[in-house]
């Protein structure tokens, strides 16, 4: 899977956010988000309209429902997904297909640099 999260983080991890893919924003979850390689993290923040979520690469403090870890580096590139809220908001055919839109996203933002 191309946008595959990580879930074999350390034991300190709780995973119990966001259908336990997430990592909390406080405790001993933000302490292993903060000690990452801020390539490989990733925010999910609430929409300013509607129930929709964001994940947004990158840390950020403003309007976060907790942080993703991913095996795929984003490498600062411009770039989010929309996620509608709801039971199923992630399953794996939907992080697929947004960890292909990241390879070409970043395909592209490596070749015009």
């Amino acid at each position: 899977m191309p946008l595959a999260l990580i879930t074999g983080a350390p034991q300190s991890a709780n995973f119990d956010i966001w259908g336990g893919l997430g990592l909390e924003t406080f405790g001993d979850d933000l302490k292993l988000v903060r000690d990452y390689d801020e390539n490989f993290v990733w925010t999910v923040i609430d929409g300013s309209e509607g129930n929709d979520q964001w994940i947004i690469p990158g840390y950020h403090h403003v309007n976060r429902i907790c942080y993703l870890l991913t095996e795929t580096a984003h490498k600062g590139a411009p770039i989010e997904f929309r996620v509608a809220r709801g039971p199923h908001s992630l399953t794996q055919l939907g992080l697929a297909r947004r960890g292909n839109t990241l390879k070409r996203i970043l395909f592209s933002h490596k070749t015009s640099v």
